[in-house]
């Protein structure tokens, strides 16, 4: 029976044992996870920068937003306080003292031997400007919006040259204080008052005494 050498047989079952050798297996796994760490870290990197774009460009939007936000609010806050001044002028338009009536109700009041010889209108107006509210010892104080309170005073001359000068004072004093414009306008108490009577006195032969009387508008508050 033949015998068979193969020379080589030592030669491949050291090559047999590198291919299986277990730290070589090790190295290349080790190279695998370290490559593939890399990848990773590159692919982390990417979605970070990706990201922080993303971060910016919303952030970007979201001031955008909030000053078109803050616009708004000054712009509704212009708008109310125009609002409010509108309405007021409309309030002042709608009952503004007018001059013409109360000097028709003087014509309407007239009475013989009384002769108005001077009108003097005194309007004032009271204005206290609005405060608003504030925090004190950590509690809210409530403040007050603005007001302007309206005062008319009129103030009549007269000429009493009456049969009897000075008789017909009162009686034109309690006219005024009845006439229908009057009556609705002036104070309930002492809306008309007498402040001033002069002694009699006399004009080629013709007595008179002169007087002054103090008409006294309800005051009104807006």
């Amino acid at each position: 029976m033949p015998i068979r050498i193969n020379l080589l047989a030592e030669a491949k079952i050291k090559e047999e044992m590198r291919r299986h050798d277990p730290v070589k297996r090790a190295i290349f796994f080790g190279v695998f996870l370290v490559v593939f760490a890399l990848v990773w870290s590159s692919s982390l990197q990417l979605e970070v920068m990706i990201a922080k774009k993303d971060l910016s460009r919303v952030q970007a939007e979201i001031m955008t937003r909030t000053n078109e936000y803050q616009t708004v609010l000054v712009g509704k806050q212009k708008l109310a306080s125009v609002n409010e001044k509108l309405a007021s002028l409309k309030q002042l338009s709608a009952i503004r003292f007018l001059h013409g009536n109360y000097l028709n109700a003087l014509q309407q009041a007239t009475m013989d031997g009384v002769q108005l010889t001077r009108i003097r209108l005194n309007q004032a107006y009271d204005v206290k400007p609005a405060v608003p509210n504030r925090k004190e010892d950590g509690r809210v104080v409530l403040g007050h919006p603005g007001s302007s309170t309206e005062k008319i005073v009129l103030v009549l001359d007269a000429k009493d040259s009456s049969a009897n000068p000075g008789d017909a004072v009162d009686k034109f004093k309690e006219r005024i204080a009845s006439q229908a414009y009057f009556k609705t306008v002036l104070n309930p108490t002492n809306g008309v008052k007498l402040i001033s009577l002069s002694p009699p006195q006399s004009v080629d032969g013709r007595p008179y005494v002169l007087f002054n009387l103090e008409c006294n508008f309800k005051e009104r508050t807006q």
